[in-house]
This record gives structure tokens, sequence and C-alpha cells, in this order.
């Protein structure tokens, strides 16, 4: 499990640096545009490209750190046993359920895209778009991952290990 959790910290670490060089992509992409009149539609894209890269490696990093989004107006108060248990539950019943469904279809969904060899339909876009969509299963294998984490450790928890 060490070894997933530092693939996982990796992986929002490598987020973190998309986003840099996303920041970098918009100002440039913003003074081409309004100082000198000349956009790119690859530009464009790219930032799209990054954007997804962020998100969807930040999936798993952002549960592994629980700074996920939940209703924290009952959860700060409950104990942690109880907390274990909100975890526990929720992961088996929708985390874990979700994820495997999102990498079940999307396989099939990074398997055409391959085999079409999908690009961008603008004319100046970008070539390649199936590399983009396969982070979409890899980011729910990472997820999925995590879940499996939290189960244990909520298990843990509640057993007063």
């Amino acid at each position: 499990m060490r070894f997933f959790s530092r693939f996982i910290d990796f992986s929002g670490k490598m987020a973190g640096v998309t986003l840099i060089a996303l920041v970098f992509l918009v100002v440039y992409d913003a003074l081409m545009r309004y100082l000198f009149q000349s956009g790119s539609i690859a530009l464009q894209e790219l930032e799209w490209h990054f954007f997804d890269i962020i998100i969807l490696l930040s999936i798993a990093y952002t549960f592994s750190h629980d700074a996920h989004v939940r209703v924290d107006i009952f959860y700060e108060r409950f104990s942690p046993k109880t907390k274990a248990l909100v975890n526990l539950i929720g992961s088996l019943l929708f985390v874990l359920p979700f994820s495997l469904l999102i990498i079940y279809l999307g396989i099939d969904f990074v398997a055409l895209s391959f085999s079409q060899m999908e690009a961008s339909s603008d004319p100046g876009g970008l070539p390649y778009r199936f590399l983009i969509k396969s982070f979409i299963p890899i980011a729910f294998v990472l997820m999925a991952i995590q879940t499996l984490r939290v189960v244990v450790s909520s298990y843990r928890i509640l057993k007063g290990a």
C-alpha cells in the first residue's frame, strides 16, 4: 500500500506541475491574443487538456488528504469511530462502485479512441486526443486504490486498532 500511496502523492504533484504550466500557457495565450491579435486553436485545446489532466490526477490525491467536498456541518462533530463508519459506508456504497463503473466504461471509451487515433476535429487543433482520454480510467484506478485504503483505515479505526 505504501507504493500506491507514493504513486497517488506523485500524481498530485504532477497535477500541481501541470497547473503551473497551465497558468503560464493561459498568460501567454491571452497576451498573444489581446496584444498581438494572434490566437491559436491548438493552444486553447492544450489549455483544456492540461485542465483535464489536473482534475483527473487530483481526484485520488485530494481524497487521500481528506480534502474532498463533503457536508462538514455534521461530519466535523462526529467521533472518530462515527467518522470511520461514515467513510466506510460511503466508500463501499458510493465511491468504489462509481470508480469501478468509470474504469469499466472508460476502458472501452479509450480503446475506441485509440483505435480511431482520435484527434481534434477543429482545423489547427491537436492530434492524439486519445492520450488525454486515457487519463480517465487511470484516474479512477487510482481512486479505487485510494478508496480501498480508506476502507482498510476505517475498518481498523472501528475495530479499535
